[in-house]
């Protein structure tokens, strides 16, 4: 099979060019997050900025937090603090550290090192159910209101840069990343669409192939598939921008301004009915709501396919080459300047390749063979990830994923009979271990009542006689006479805390 092969002078220039754009487009429509009318922006507002800085300034440091930027003699010469670009930092230094083939426990152990200070909305149910030993992918969405909104599908980026031209290994990273606090909604689909849309851009300029390659990766039914499509009509029917804009906001609008959604809609109306890098970054923006991640997730968008050399300079000036990390952010060992940034990013992606890409390789000259958009295309791998049950929790044994079913939520109810599963994967495919040797180790005052294998999965009941808050289920393993231990939190059904929808999850 022959394989497309990516320049590497060429692949750079459209890293950098990412990296750049996003922090144009957050900079730029940081000052207007979360105002869910429209606007007329043509360029950056220096005195929008200032004001936008003096608040965040002041909560900050009420709160505890160094804020080195000088606001009153604020001029633009580097962006502005921008978490949609922290996360991203802290994955590529995950996959320095840990490997092109990290773990949902990897992901968990670095968002809990680098990013614990960032409790608010879906990062704090995140860090909530970590604590109260959820793990992934069940600690994405338990009592989770926000699994629909813009906090994952803002860290696609990563992805696409590290698996260019890939665009289905990308969105299985996207998938694992959304794991942490978006599982089952519809913020891991637009991570998913948007890493899919981005690395297929590294090869493909055609916005509506891009689009249809995207929609590929994500289920037919999603309401992101459905804003996207509506989106694309809008505009080959010839409405007019606002007419779009209305469109989207009247069908997918939502109380929360950074509902994922919506948000996707203004993304695509900005990309397909501006006429340049200025004018789209301005229409995705002057939507209104979640702006400062509709035109961050838009400027990389166009940063891959203009490369940097192409982005405009007026744009390119106002930021500079520095990368302002938000003070949440633990900063350790983390890129802070672009250069830097798409050096290390280019070293992870020639590991990347070379380990997990079939179809990719980088060469001295690119190379397209006649069957690219299959390539691009190909969805096999995804499609096997959007049938996991994430109504459960991954421990991984070598390449060997355990896989925990609550069959549910993950609480037990006292005298109340309760079956749970386990199954086995290998590179989230299933796969048969029925001549494993399984014990199962409750608590103390609860009962083993069946245990079988069925179907290549492992069924047990248990009959729980008292319930702590927080309950420790150990199960032992012998694989070829090598035994593991592992354990799975299961919390208190009868005492389990209801909190209000939309808020965040309490620091206890």
């Amino acid at each position: 099979m022959e394989k497309i092969r990516l320049d590497k002078e060429e692949y750079i220039d459209k890293v950098k060019g990412c990296w750049i754009g996003k922090n144009i487009g957050g900079t730029f429509g940081a000052p207007f997050e979360g105002e869910k009318f429209t606007h007329s922006l043509k360029y950056y507002d220096k005195e929008a900025t200032k004001r936008w800085l003096k608040n965040v300034k002041n909560w900050w440091e009420k709160s505890g937090f160094k804020f080195d930027i000088e606001v009153e003699n604020f001029d633009f010469n580097q962006p502005l603090p921008n978490d949609d670009l922290d996360f991203q930092l802290v994955w590529l230094k995950m996959l320095e550290d840990k490997g092109v083939n990290p773990t949902l426990n990897d992901f968990a152990e670095f968002w809990q090192k680098y990013l614990y200070k960032h409790w608010y909305s879906e990062y704090s149910w995140c860090l909530y159910n970590l604590k109260r030993g959820l793990k992934p992918p069940i600690s994405g969405h338990f009592q989770n209101y926000f699994i629909d909104e813009m906090g994952s599908p803002i860290r696609s980026e990563i992805w696409a840069c590290v698996a260019p031209a890939d665009p289905q290994l990308a969105a299985y990273f996207a998938w694992l990343d959304s794991c942490l606090d978006h599982s089952g909604g519809e913020g891991t689909y637009g991570e998913m669409f948007w890493a899919a849309v981005e690395s297929a851009a590294f090869v493909i300029n055609d916005p509506f192939i891009l689009i249809n390659i995207g929609l590929s990766m994500i289920p037919t039914s999603s309401n992101i598939a459905r804003v996207i499509r509506e989106a694309v009509r809008c505009y080959k029917e010839n409405l007019e921008w606002g007419q779009a804009r209305e469109r989207i906001v009247t069908i997918f609008g939502h109380h929360n301004a950074c509902n994922a959604i919506p948000n996707t809609g203004f993304i695509i109306i900005g990309w397909l009915y501006g006429e340049d890098f200025g004018d789209k970054l301005c229409k995705a923006v002057n939507c209104g709501y979640d702006t400062d991640c509709t035109g961050a997730t838009l400027g990389s968008l166009l940063g891959i396919l203009n490369g940097f050399s192409k982005i405009p300079d007026q744009w390119k000036k106002v930021v500079g080459e520095l990368i302002t990390p938000v003070p949440l952010t633990v900063t350790d060992g983390l890129p802070l300047t672009i250069p830097e940034l798409t050096e290390r990013t280019m070293k992870v992606a020639e590991k990347m390749i070379e380990k997990n890409s079939k179809t990719v390789e980088f060469a001295e000259n690119s190379y397209i063979p006649k069957n690219l958009l299959s390539l691009l295309f190909e969805n096999q791998k995804i499609r096997n990830l959007l049938n996991f049950d994430v109504n459960s929790s991954v421990e991984n044994i070598g390449d060997l994923q355990v896989v925990f079913h609550y069959c549910g939520e993950p609480i037990i109810y006292s005298r109340i009979e309760r079956n749970f599963e386990i199954s086995f994967m290998k590179n989230w495919e299933v796969v048969s271990l029925e001549n494993t040797e399984i014990k199962i180790y409750p608590p103390s005052e609860w009962k083993v009542l069946e245990q079988r294998f069925e179907k290549g999965k492992f069924k047990f009941k248990v009959l729980a006689k008292k319930v702590n808050n927080s309950n420790k289920l150990e199960i032992e393993l012998k694989i070829k006479n090598k035994i593991e231990r592992l354990s799975f939190t299961i919390l208190n059904g009868d005492n389990i805390k209801i909190f209000p929808a939309s808020t965040t999850a309490p620091q206890e």
